[in-house]
């Protein structure tokens, strides 16, 4: 089975990472980005439709069709955001895609980052924590093959990719360290990509998976 994803959020740095490491894989096949602006990369691969409204995909269903895997890579910090807006660009703008896509593609497999530390009981006191987890689990209990939460925690950036955060920067020198102090927080964006690629082509045993699962499958 060749891979044919979708992806969301490849103009930030885990989508970029993503986006990478399909547009690499001898098992993907092509590659669609759905984007508000261009994310300025070309490939045999990779298709791009630029679409400036996120809540709302009917305009383009008829471009939707025919892939079995989604990469949900899009998200923003919490920072200063009342829940009412964040559960509207997280929770919502992430469904707004995913169910049309899970009516169109019943065999495909859903991919969605949140993060370390996200609340699955959606009841926590952490208010980002309980929105990612209610995307987490909406996501996957789509009418669908599979779905998948990932949540990694501090990611080492790859060489050459443009969107690497300004944080991820300046700490580049110590990341090596931190991975070996707090192996459960610490992945690299090579090894989340083909982690995500690897439950499309191979499925996994759970749905969640932490830092140790992305590590594991992100060597096969």
């Amino acid at each position: 089975m060749k891979i044919k994803a979708i992806i969301t959020g490849s103009t930030g740095m885990v989508g970029e990472g993503v986006l990478h490491e399909c547009l690499n894989h001898s098992e993907v096949e092509s590659v669609l980005v759905i984007n508000r602006r261009t994310c300025n990369v070309q490939h045999p691969k990779l298709k791009e439709i630029i679409h400036k409204d996120f809540s709302d995909f009917s305009s383009i269903e008829n471009e939707l069709s025919g892939y079995n895997a989604a990469f949900l890579c899009m998200g923003v910090s919490s920072v200063g955001m009342k829940e009412e807006k964040f559960n509207y660009l997280t929770y919502d703008l992430t469904m707004a895609l995913a169910k049309p896509l899970a009516k169109l593609n019943p065999d495909l497999t859903f991919t969605y980052i949140s993060g370390v530390g996200t609340d699955s009981t959606e009841k926590g006191r952490v208010m980002w924590a309980r929105v990612k987890g209610k995307t987490e689990n909406d996501i996957i209990k789509l009418p669908v093959k599979a779905g998948f939460a990932f949540r990694p925690g501090v990611i080492t950036p790859t060489k050459g990719l443009k969107r690497t955060y300004t944080s991820y920067k300046v700490l580049k020198p110590l990341l090596p360290i931190f991975r070996k102090l707090f192996p459960k927080y610490v992945c690299s964006l090579q090894e989340l990509g083909l982690a995500m690629i690897n439950v499309v082509l191979n499925g996994y045993d759970i749905k969640v998976l932490e830092v140790k699962d992305i590590v594991k499958l992100g060597k096969e």
